[in-house]
Formats: structure tokens, C-alpha cells, sequence
């Protein structure tokens, strides 16, 4: 027994250590393991159409890949074309933004000022006593400034990253598409028994099919989520309803948090737009109200329950790979985990985790009765 012990506690100490490492490559290694997975994401959900367009038109691979890779640039330039001039407005105005904010805090804090007056008082004793330490030769505190770099440097310092990483992706993508079934050649051919390779071809044709499926799916209902929002802005006067309704379609690709960041940033416009809570409230509620009607019912009633996966993970996941990968992350967690829930179906040992992503199933009576 003691020995049984003795033998599980190191095991047990490696498996953490294990994991603590793989945690901190995957935070280390972010700016190329993102668009290493993100060209794979997007080569699983593009090979069908390659393949289908080898065997039923008999189209290179290569040329299948070219086309789609040119096109994901153009709809990408198009795309930043498009909203390059309202979202150019939307950040010289700013510091508009951010002064009615500012106003609006002010009023609040000073609706609660009366119910503070007993921290104030012990703010000033403590100021009393500390005088002599804190005030320079003229008896003022002396203040201290800290600049930080304004936005549009941050954002000159990450644009050429990012374009670099674009880049990779999609060069990386035309070779995983142009490959064709070269990947699912050298899949079974590195697995031992007959029953393994067939295991290893479902498993990989599976999480094409559903990956594939799921995107689709969720990228239709987001682009209408997105016109809807956009219409409702517009309709009750908010500027650049184009804008919002784009970022709605790509935050909805973010379950949970995603519809919030959205509302975050339609409320802030709109105070300053309305400059009142009350006018602020209508497009945030309007807002809600797309995306609930979205995930409520439109959502469950396409994607079904074969894709339904539980909620509590799916936001464990959010939040855990945000935490990892920030926003990329975000954006990556429900696709990583169908890949996850996918091939845990497969694997024995991996049983419990597929039951965990996926949603309750209903009991039958006969279970009920067992």
C-alpha cells in the first residue's frame, strides 16, 4: 500500500510538471503556433472543396489551393477597404468618447460623495500625517506623470506583425491545400495495425466533416446576426451602423463574451452619441436582443444537437485560451474544442472529456428504470 503511494505521488508530480510546461510553450511560442493552427483550421474546412473540385472537375490541387488562398486575401482587402473610413472616424473621435464617459462617471461619483464622507475623513488624517514626507519645497504634493505611448503607436508597433503573421498563414495554407490527401497518405502509413489506420482516417475525416460544418453554419448565422444589428443601429440613428454590424458578425464567433464586448463598445458610442444613460441603453438593448433571439433559437434550431457542446465548457474554454492566446485565442476556443470533442470520441481513455464537451443527452424511461 505504501509502496502503491509512493509510486503515484511522483507520477502524479511529473503529469503536473508536464502540464505547466506545455502551458508556458504554448504562451511562449503564441506568434508562430496562432497562425500554424489557424492555417490548419482553415485547411480543414477548405479541403472538401478542393477534393470535391479534383474529383468531380478535375482541378489541380494546386490551382484549387491558389484560388482559395487569393481569394481569403481579397475578401481580407475588401473587407479593410470597406471599413477603413469608419473605423479611421470611429478613432479620432476617440477622445470624444472617452471625455463623455469621463462626464458620466463624474456625475455618478458625485451622486455618492455623501456616502463617503467617512473614508474622506480618513483620507485627510492620513494626509495630515504623512505632509511632511509627501510634499516638495513649496508644500504641494508633488505630482508625478507617466506617458504612456498613445494608440496609434501601439498600433504602428503591432501592424507589421500582424500582416507578417497573415502572411504565414496563408503561404502556409496553400501548402497544406495543395498537398491534397498527402497528409492522410502519411497518416495511415504511420500507424501500425489495419484497425489503427481506419481508427486514425474516421478520426481525421470526422473532424473535417464537423469542423467544416460548424464553421459554415456559424459563419451564415453571424453574418446575419451582423446585418441585423447593423439595421437596428441604424434605424435608431447610431453612426457607422456598417461597422457595428461587422463587428457583431466577428464577435459572435466569441460565445458569451464576445456579445458583451460588443455591447461594451455600442454603449460607449451611444452615450456619447445621446449623451444620456437612458438614449445609451436603447441600442445596447437592441443589441441583446439580436443576440439572444441568435443563441436562443436560431443557433440550437440550425446547428443541432450533434454540435451542441456544453456550455460551461465552452466558456471554460474561452476563457482559458483567451488567457493563453488573448483575443486570437478567443476566436480559436470553440473550433479547437469540436477538433477536442472529435477525437475523444475515438479514444478509449479520452471517453469522460467527450461526455464533459458535449451536452446532456435525454434519458430514456428504460434508463430511468436501470
Amino acid at each position: 500500500m505504501n509502496t502503491q503511494n509512493f509510486e503515484s505521488g511522483p507520477r502524479w508530480a511529473v503529469i503536473g510538471t508536464f502540464f505547466i510546461l506545455f502551458f508556458g510553450a504554448l504562451y511562449l511560442t503564441a506568434s508562430f503556433l496562432l497562425p500554424v493552427i489557424l492555417a490548419v483550421i482553415f485547411a480543414l474546412v477548405m479541403s472538401p472543396i478542393v477534393r470535391f473540385l479534383r474529383r468531380r472537375l478535375g482541378i489541380w490541387e494546386s490551382v484549387s489551393a491558389l484560388v482559395l488562398v487569393i481569394g481569403s486575401l481579397a475578401t481580407l482587402i475588401l473587407g479593410f477597404y470597406m471599413l477603413s473610413d469608419p473605423i479611421t472616424n470611429l478613432v479620432n473621435d476617440a477622445p470624444r468618447y472617452i471625455r463623455a464617459v469621463d462626464t458620466q462617471m463624474k456625475e455618478v461619483r458625485d451622486r455618492l460623495d455623501r456616502f463617503q464622507s467617512a473614508q474622506q475623513q480618513a483620507q485627510d488624517v492620513a494626509a495630515d500625517g504623512s505632509a511632511d514626507g509627501s510634499k516638495g519645497n513649496d508644500g504641494k504634493p508633488q505630482e508625478v506623470v507617466v506617458k504612456n505611448p498613445s494608440l496609434l503607436d501601439n498600433a504602428t508597433q503591432f501592424v507589421p506583425q500582424i500582416l507578417a503573421s497573415i502572411g504565414f498563414t496563408l503561404i502556409f495554407l496553400f501548402f497544406l491545400l495543395s498537398s491534397g490527401d498527402l497528409f492522410y497518405q502519411k497518416l495511415v502509413r504511420t500507424m501500425p495495425t489495419l484497425s489503427d489506420k481506419k481508427r486514425a482516417l474516421h478520426i481525421a475525416h470526422d473532424i473535417e466533416r464537423e469542423l467544416s460544418r460548424y464553421l459554415f453554419t456559424i459563419t451564415l448565422i453571424n453574418i446575419c446576426l451582423g446585418i441585423a444589428v447593423g439595421l437596428c443601429l441604424w434605424w435608431v440613428g447610431m453612426p457607422t451602423p456598417m461597422v457595428f454590424g461587422a463587428l457583431a458578425t466577428l464577435l459572435n464567433y466569441i460565445p458569451y463574451l464576445g456579445s458583451l464586448m460588443g455591447m461594451g463598445l455600442v454603449g460607449l458610442i451611444a452615450l456619447t452619441e445621446f449623451g444620456n444613460l437612458t438614449g445609451a441603453a436603447v441600442p445596447v438593448l437592441l443589441y441583446l436582443a439580436c443576440t439572444t433571439v441568435e443563441g436562443q433559437f436560431l443557433t440550437p434550431m440550425i446547428v443541432g444537437r450533434r454540435l451542441e457542446m456544453n456550455a460551461a465548457a465552452v466558456f471554460l474554454a474561452v476563457a482559458f485560451w483567451g488567457w493563453i492566446w488573448g483575443v486570437v485565442g478567443m476566436f480559436l476556443a470553440v473550433p479547437l474544442m469540436v477538433c477536442i470533442k472529435v477525437f475523444a470520441t475515438y479514444v478509449e481513455p479520452l471517453t469522460a472529456l467527450g461526455d464533459f464537451l458535449s451536452v446532456e443527452q435525454p434519458r430514456h424511461a428504460d434508463e430511468d428504470d436501470d
